[in-house]
């Protein structure tokens, strides 16, 4: 079946990993075949809409970023040396899929990618940084913001981490250490999936196709290693998560807070897996950050409405998740759950500790909590002004509309 017409963006979420890994377990050099790869999204960006979406898109899209590859590596010192090595391959034709287009399976080429870009070599940052741009797709400018630096500073990062892969000559294959580098690896999807459920910019609150990615590539994982809790716990989070994205805008795009969502369009299917994943491993033992979270998450999919909501149990989970991450993003969801247990004045007095610290000081997060436990409070203006600076601080067209919204309907009480 052909698929649909795709932009230069689409095609970087969806084949463009894929292409790297193939070019990079046939050819061997990360940083150059990424170029090759960027070049092949450009012409099929440039002919597809004159010519047709090929019958296999992907075995396009790696032919020609091959031959492209090819062009490059022609200039590099080690030119004689890679010529007599790829004058052996015979590119195929234009329309048909090299041996490197092989389906999908637990050996998927993007997941080797996906270990290779968290080599011990890189530092946490680093692993992280480079494989959200290699793998999820993420402009640079969006992995600065997930990570709180001046664009500037990723990018420089990003470079080092690439010029890391080339100069050490890192090899394309699943790795024998790959435990050590699983928790940069679930990291790295947990950042990709957020991306992708919550947008940090644009006109869209969300990006299906990075939440589905991360998806996909966590249910790899967890293939990979069906034993290890927090691999589960992560897959558990995302679908439980991700269940509740039907509910999330209305027909008009705008946000709809999780109170306020019409719960039997959340999708079933996936909270019924997302239970049943966070119940299998949480008697196992001392639970992880992952399996913490989509125990919350199970909580909150498991109440029939939102007045059912069993905040005193989420309160208590919040609280151990403490205990296991200094995170302030968990310390401002832990304050939501006080103030809805306990009350909003017990929440709000905990919202005064994150203000003095700079990871989310100035976070719209935290603005549109304090605006929220206000309103709940009774301290209409307070929150109408809190609700403004949330919103002259989110980034994302939705959130921004929908924080707006609040400050007026309370502007007009």
């Amino acid at each position: 079946m052909t698929e649909p017409e795709a932009t230069p963006e689409d095609l970087l979420r969806t084949l463009a990993p894929q292409v790297l890994g193939a070019l990079v377990r046939r050819y061997g050099n990360f940083d150059t075949a990424e170029d090759a790869v960027q070049e092949a999204l450009l012409a099929a960006a440039t002919q597809w809409p004159v010519e047709g979406v090929p019958a296999n898109p992907r075995g396009w899209l790696i032919t020609v970023a091959a031959r492209r590859l090819t062009d490059l590596l022609r200039g590099e010192q080690a030119r004689r040396r890679r010529e007599d090595t790829v004058a052996r391959w015979t590119l195929p034709d234009r329309w048909m899929a090299p041996a490197a287009d092989r389906p999908v399976t637990a050996s998927d080429d993007t997941l080797i990618l996906l270990f290779m870009c968290c080599h011990p070599s890189l530092s946490p940052a680093s692993q992280i940084a480079l494989t959200l741009r290699a793998v999820g797709g993420l402009t640079t400018t969006e992995i600065a913001r997930a990570f709180m630096v001046p664009e500037a500073t990723m990018t420089r990062r990003i470079s080092r981490a690439k010029r890391s892969i080339k100069s050490g000559g890192v090899p394309f294959g699943m790795p024998v250490d790959r435990a050590e580098r699983l928790g940069a690896v679930l990291h790295v999807l947990y950042l990709v999936f957020n991306e992708g459920y919550a947008s940090t910019s644009g006109p869209a609150l969300f990006r299906t196709e990075l939440s589905a990615e991360a998806i996909r590539l966590a249910r790899m994982v967890h293939r990979l290693l069906p034993d290890d809790g927090e691999v589960a716990g992560l897959l558990a989070l995302m679908l439980l998560t991700d269940a509740r994205r039907p509910a999330r805008t209305g027909q008009d795009g705008a946000l709809i807070p999780m109170a306020e969502q019409d719960r039997s369009r959340w999708n079933a299917a996936f909270i019924d897996e997302g239970v049943a994943l966070i119940s299998s491993v949480l008697p196992r033992g001392e639970p992880g950050p992952y399996q913490l979270q989509a125990a919350i998450a199970a909580v909150h999919d498991e109440a029939p409405t939102a007045a059912d909501t069993d905040w005193p149990q989420i309160k208590a989970l919040y609280e151990v998740l403490l205990r296991v991450s200094d995170n302030p993003m968990v310390m401002l969801n832990h304050a939501v759950a006080v103030g809805m247990a306990d009350g909003p004045r017990a929440g709000l007095a905990l919202l005064s500790e994150l203000d003095s610290d700079e990871r989310i000081a100035n976070d719209h997060r935290l603005f549109a909590v304090r605006a929220h436990l206000l309103e709940t409070a009774g301290e209409r203006e307070a929150a109408r002004t809190a609700y403004t600076q949330a919103a002259r601080r989110a980034t994302s067209l939705p959130q921004q509309r929908y924080l707006n919204t609040r400050a007026a309907r309370l502007n007009a009480l």
